[in-house]
C-alpha cells in the first residue's frame, strides 16, 4: 500500500482570499459615513412589526372606547332605574289622588241624595 504525501490543500492565494472575505464581512467605520456603528447596527422594523405596533396601538384605543361605553352603559342602566322609579311615584300618586277625587265624588253624590231625602221629608 501506497501513501501519498501532500502538503496543505490550500494555496497561497486561498489563504489570501479567505481572509480578505473574512474582513469584508466586518462593519468598518467609513470616514465619509457619519454614522456610528450602533447607527449602522440599528435594527429597522419589518413591515410586518409596523403593522402590529399599529394593530396594538388601535387595539389600545379601541379597549378604552369600550370600557367607556361600558361606563355610560352602566350610568343608562342607573338611570332607567331612577326613571322607573320616579314613574312608578308619579303612578301612586295620580292613584291616589283618582282614588281622592272618586271619594269626593262619591260624598258629594251621598250628600245630594242626603238633601234630597230632608226635602222629601219636610
Amino acid at each position: 500500500m501506497k501513501r501519498l504525501a501532500v502538503g496543505p490543500m490550500t494555496t497561497l492565494e486561498y489563504h489570501q482570499w479567505w481572509a480578505r472575505r473574512i474582513n469584508d464581512n466586518t462593519p468598518k467605520l467609513n470616514q465619509e459615513e457619519s454614522q456610528s456603528i450602533e447607527e449602522h447596527l440599528r435594527v429597522i422594523p419589518s413591515e410586518l412589526e409596523i403593522i402590529r405596533q399599529h394593530f396594538e396601538r388601535r387595539n389600545v384605543d379601541l379597549e378604552k372606547k369600550i370600557e367607556q361605553m361600558e361606563a355610560e352603559k352602566t350610568n343608562l342602566r342607573l338611570d332607567i332605574d331612577v326613571q322607573k322609579l320616579e314613574n312608578e311615584k308619579l303612578k301612586k300618586e295620580k292613584n291616589k289622588a283618582e282614588e281622592e277625587l272618586e271619594i269626593r265624588e262619591e260624598k258629594d253624590k251621598a250628600g245630594r241624595w242626603e238633601q234630597k231625602f230632608l226635602e222629601m221629608q219636610r
